[in-house]
């Protein structure tokens, strides 16, 4: 009988813990037949945060290392610095790189630092509870903020692909989602650029997908689907933020 489909050889057997309908699973796909498609895999280095995807290096068949919360970008760029010639990414959430790991992600895109960032933004601390976030959007409601967030007591939502594609060593940064088959093409081409510049030695790289978080969000997957399309695409919108095409060194 005829294969149609099977499993990506960059991912193990292991079976996911996330809740149902959350994006990880698919976000782990996309990364993982990227790395099998470029040939990335055998010499891929993978970095986990704090936060839903810290057993990470459970799922991905690479090499995996686990970072102190926020300090994914610090720990890729000695990796890189000695693996020059290795694909180095780190798969982080919005409490992991926006807020406490805000610093090493900014000054990790600052100097250019030759490695690839899987960014979740489900606009919510989801492992901890469903606390507010740097991504949080005005008005949604969270353990920490249960009446909205206002700008007036927590400031806007931070969009950290437009904040990081200002820094000079940042190559390429991309907003994409998942909450389709066409959306779903579209982010796995976006990481596969964001690797193959990697390689190219053209400098740092981010891509930034939005995600659903139905346990804390209190919806069914198919409506945070649609809240996600209706609330955060407008404030987070699609598409690539910057990329330039840099003499490689």
């Amino acid at each position: 009988m005829a294969i149609v489909y099977q499993k990506t050889q960059g991912l193990t057997d292991a079976e996911f813990h996330y809740c149902p309908g959350c994006h990880h699973g698919i976000i782990h796909k996309l990364v993982a037949e990227t790395l099998v498609e470029l040939g990335l895999l055998d010499e891929a280095i993978g970095v986990c945060p704090v936060g839903c995807s810290v057993f990470a290096y459970n799922y991905f068949n690479c090499d995996m290392l686990e970072a102190a919360h926020g300090r994914a970008p610090a720990v890729a760029t000695g990796i890189k610095r000695t693996h020059p010639t290795q694909a180095v990414f780190t798969y982080q959430g919005d409490g992991d790189l926006a807020s406490i790991g805000a610093a090493e992600i900014v000054h990790a895109a600052m100097r250019g630092e030759k490695f690839t960032t899987i960014f979740v933004n489900n606009a919510i601390y989801g492992m901890t509870g469903g606390q507010m976030a740097p991504t949080t959007l005005i008005g949604q409601r969270a353990t920490t903020c249960q009446n909205g967030r206002t700008v007036e007591q927590a400031g806007s939502p931070i969009r950290m692909a437009e904040l990081l594609s200002t820094m000079d060593g940042c190559v390429y940064a991309e907003r994409v989602c998942v909450t389709d088959i066409a959306n779903l093409n579209k982010a796995k081409r976006a990481i596969k650029k964001a690797f193959q510049k990697q390689m190219a030695g053209e400098g740092f790289t981010f891509v930034e997908v939005l995600s659903t978080c139905p346990t804390n969000w209190g919806l069914t997957p198919p409506k945070a689907n649609e809240w996600l399309k209706e609330n955060m695409v407008p404030y987070y919108p699609l598409g690539v933020i910057k990329e330039t095409n840099t003499e490689v060194k």
